[in-house]
């Protein structure tokens, strides 16, 4: 396993190893030990997963406390962090990832952080670890065209729930 810093503070690409033979391949997903050894100090208690077609846009969600580490189990989307923190310099700085089935790669989050994904491939599964439980009241959500950020979508028409559509901020 390897680690990368990204140009977001405190976000860090996580590229696994694959071991591949002629039966197919397999992938540690994740191991606390091993997590912590390279200096991923948080203790995750709840997974979660989202199914979603092509052209789906999901986010940006996030809160204050949560951690998350996120995966692609299935197909392929694009991952946009953005630092939500009002109080930092770098509020509205964003990154962008392809995370896929292929290249088996994770992105950590950390709280005040926002992140959303689109769907590239027909259907892709979003997974993701969190620190804490889910709470709807303390969550915040900014519409993925927000004039603010200024973030690049490789999508110009993407199917949105409401709340995305509107954005939600605590």
């Amino acid at each position: 396993m390897r680690i990368e810093r990204t140009n977001l503070g405190g976000v860090l690409l996580i590229k696994l190893d694959v071991f591949k033979d002629f039966r197919g391949e397999y992938i540690e997903t994740y191991n606390e030990l091993l997590y912590y050894e390279k200096g991923i100090e948080v203790k995750f208690i709840q997974d979660d997963v989202s199914i979603s077609k092509k052209d789906v846009l999901r986010g940006i969600h996030g809160d204050n406390k949560t951690w998350k580490l996120v995966s692609c189990l299935y197909g392929e989307f694009y991952l946009v962090v953005v630092n939500c923190d009002k109080d930092s310099s770098n509020f509205g700085k964003w990154e962008s990832f392809n995370l896929s089935d292929k290249n088996r790669n994770q992105v950590l989050i950390p709280p005040k952080y926002g992140n959303g994904h689109l769907i590239l491939s027909e259907q892709a599964i979003f997974h993701y670890k969190q620190s804490t439980y889910y709470n709807p009241k303390g969550q915040f959500t900014y519409k993925w065209d927000d004039p603010q950020l200024k973030i690049i979508w490789p999508v110009k028409e993407p199917i949105l729930s409401e709340r995305d559509k509107v954005g939600h901020y605590v």
